[in-house]
């Protein structure tokens, strides 16, 4: 509700034209997180976030179906694209978000999620976005051990397809089966073993009603 009143808001700033455009463009980010249903809710709650989308990337297949994608055969990940404003929130925030809400270890998914589909990845909009994603892998890296390896790849984002319309804000519109997913595929556990610490995407959930 808050950016709908922040895009109503918004707009109507522009109209009058007392906010520069470049101040109101959105800049995009692609994360891929495994099942994209669990990878909106902590950007969602990002101050300077104005929206997130699921859906699919890294393919080869014109408008895949969910169906086609999970498959497996299609070469796309499922992703989460995210609309943000970096003169409230900056790349560097979401990748570090990101790297909270997956375990960077797994190269043949993601949890209870098996294949490639379901892989962890950043797709980067821009050279800056590259450059940012590849440092804080090596930042990421270089606190670890020799006996950890992060997979996560970083690649250039291609077209972006978004998910059927029932994928879209699931752990809002299904709270009690988006809960009931999450405890038994073992996210929440895997990504305390490797943070130390509850993970940020199950904060403040819906509860059912």
């Amino acid at each position: 509700m808050k950016r709908v009143i922040w895009g109503c808001v918004l707009g109507l700033l522009l109209t009058l034209g007392l906010v520069p455009t470049a101040l109101a463009d959105n800049a995009k980010a692609t994360f891929a997180g495994g099942c994209f249903w669990c990878m909106e809710h902590p950007f969602d709650e990002l101050p300077g976030v104005s929206a997130t989308v699921s859906g699919y990337m890294g393919g080869n297949v014109i408008a895949p179906t969910y169906g086609q994608v999970s498959s497996g055969r299609t070469g796309h990940l499922e992703v989460m694209q995210v609309a943000y404003d970096p003169t409230l929130v900056d790349y560097d925030n979401l990748l570090e978000v990101f790297w909270k809400n997956v375990d960077p270890f797994d190269g043949a998914g993601q949890f209870c999620d098996r294949g490639s589909q379901y892989q962890s990845a950043i797709f980067y909009h821009s050279d800056e976005q590259r450059q940012q994603a590849l440092a804080s892998k090596q930042a990421l890296e270089a606190s670890l051990d020799d006996s950890q390896s992060v997979v996560t790849a970083v690649r250039p984002a291609q077209e972006f397809y978004p998910a059927e319309d029932y994928h879209q804000d699931y752990y809002q519109t299904h709270p009690v089966r988006y809960r009931v997913y999450r405890f038994g595929c073992g996210r929440d556990r895997r990504l305390a073993e490797i943070w130390g610490e509850p993970s940020e995407a199950t904060a403040g959930l819906p509860t059912a009603q």
